[in-house]
């Protein structure tokens, strides 16, 4: 549930047109002019060179030396001068900084790479329009003393790097960015609450999950009490708590990774706590249950369960289906590792109820599965039968092919161990009999008596007639057991 990038843009504009355009071509010359014969030529510059330039200055209209440079060069050169004589040296070598940071990341992908395959950033004048007109413009800002606008403009630049590959040029301006929010002192620590944000993701994005934690705690402190929204009208604050939720959760699991249970566990219920603050129940119902198995790798089960039921009525009032389902399962795995079967049952035959009653078909196939498993598992295959088949009739009413697939697998794996059972007594048995009940199963593949040493048969022995009715469980016969 990351938070994007672009969470706090700016509109970018573009360079205007003046600066886009390229000087325009001229024709050389208006009419045709008749040279005058060699040697007079060469007195007459030799002798009045000044009235010679004077003459060809208003008569004969060229390209000027700037503007015959500007059609040679190529457009970062002519960016790269104009920058110069309008007197901005640092954007000059800020610019060549971030060709050499490209170039640097083309060359550490290779050849093959979307990067290496795409044009370089010399090559891409729209780019180089906006990466000059934001390096200028915070250029002057900077001289001017004013921090917000530089900060601004060296967010818009960020946008300009919007590819995967680019993501380390962005945040080397998502640095700079923070840098320059550390001076801004008049907009109530807003660019600086930003900037910690982008800080903390990249951390994350990172793995450095310590230091990110720094950043959203410090988001979190400058956005409280404060109504300041992103573009998608959720407020920072709201924000930071979902950062911190999220963080605190990584933070929690390499606790664990490391035995320390009792740290992940005051981590998690600040996860908690971040969640009801920023007020949202689904990442409070997430948080419950993540803490109800820490204390169950604690092995404090009974505290784990009632965790879990609460994340249950959570992740109900939501009807979320893939967290009851999460919770559930759970709820059966503790359960049944303490031998408590048939609780385990109830638990499951609630969450049915609760799912039927909330119209969840995807709940109603969840409990429906997992109460088979138990069953299946038990060598009751009759119930996981009739379970597998609700989950089936349950999924059928959703447009979900996999699903559907899925249930119909469980369906034919608790037929198949049916199956067993009456093959394998056949095969213990070793009598004549049991051989025509294999042999005419074998022939028919219909499903055979339950009973051979007891029921009465004929010399010509024939299997029982299958059933006309299909079930989810029926396959093709190429695929039924003994083929």
């Amino acid at each position: 549930m990351g938070a994007p990038r672009c969470c706090f843009s700016v509109e970018m504009k573009v360079l205007p047109q003046e600066i886009i355009q390229s000087p325009p071509w001229h024709t050389r010359f208006e009419e045709r002019t008749i040279c005058p014969p060699l040697d007079f030529a060469r007195i007459h510059l030799i002798k009045d060179k000044d009235g010679i330039d004077d003459y060809l200055a208003k008569n004969i209209k060229g390209l000027s030396k700037q503007e015959a440079a500007a059609n040679r060069n190529s457009y970062k050169e002519n960016i790269c001068i104009d920058m110069l004589r309008q007197g901005y040296h640092k954007s000059f070598s800020e610019l060549f900084t971030l060709i050499q940071k490209w170039n640097a990341l083309r060359e550490a992908a290779g050849p093959g790479s979307a990067i290496w395959q795409g044009q370089s950033l010399e090559e891409q004048p729209d780019k180089l329009d906006q990466l000059y007109h934001f390096l200028t413009r915070a250029e002057a800002a900077q001289r001017a003393g004013r921090s917000e606008e530089v900060y601004d403009n060296q967010l818009n630049m960020v946008y300009c790097f919007d590819d995967p590959e680019e993501k380390q040029l962005r945040n080397y301006l998502y640095e700079q960015c923070f840098n320059t929010a550390k001076l801004i002192k008049t907009d109530g620590g807003k660019r600086q609450a930003q900037a910690h944000a982008h800080m903390g993701l990249i951390n994350e994005e990172q793995g450095h999950v310590m230091k990110a934690a720094e950043h959203y705690e410090a988001f979190y402190q400058l956005t409280e009490g404060t109504t300041w929204k992103n573009e998608t009208g959720h407020t920072y604050h709201s924000l930071a708590c979902e950062h911190l939720w999220r963080i605190y959760i990584l933070l929690a699991d390499k606790m664990l990774e490391n035995k320390e249970q009792e740290q992940a566990i005051k981590t998690l219920i600040k996860a908690i706590r971040m969640a009801k603050t920023g007020g949202d129940k689904k990442m409070e119902g997430e948080a419950v249950y993540c803490l109800s198995l820490v204390y169950h790798f604690a092995g404090e089960e009974k505290r784990a369960l009632s965790i879990l039921n609460t994340s249950v009525k959570i992740f109900t009032s939501l009807c979320d289906s893939a967290g009851l389902r999460r919770a559930y399962e759970a709820i059966d795995k503790i359960l049944v590792s303490q031998g408590k079967v048939s609780e385990s049952l109830k638990h499951l035959e609630e969450f049915k109820k609760v799912a039927d009653n909330a119209h969840l078909s995807q709940s109603v196939v969840d409990a429906c599965v997992l109460t088979g498993n138990i069953h299946n598992a038990r060598g009751n295959y009759d119930k996981a039968l009739e379970y597998f088949t609700q989950a089936f009739e349950a999924a059928n009413t959703l447009n979900n092919l996999s699903l559907l697939n899925e249930t119909r697998t469980y369906c034919g794996i608790a037929k198949a161990h049916k199956l067993m059972e009456v093959f394998n007594s056949h095969i213990e048995a070793e009598d004549p009999i049991s051989l025509k009940y294999l042999l005419a199963w074998k022939k028919n593949r219909s499903d055979m008596c339950s009973d051979p040493l007891t029921d009465e048969l004929d010399r010509e022995t024939s299997p029982c007639e299958p059933s006309p009715e299909t079930s989810p469980c029926e396959s093709p016969p190429e695929t039924q057991i003994g083929g």
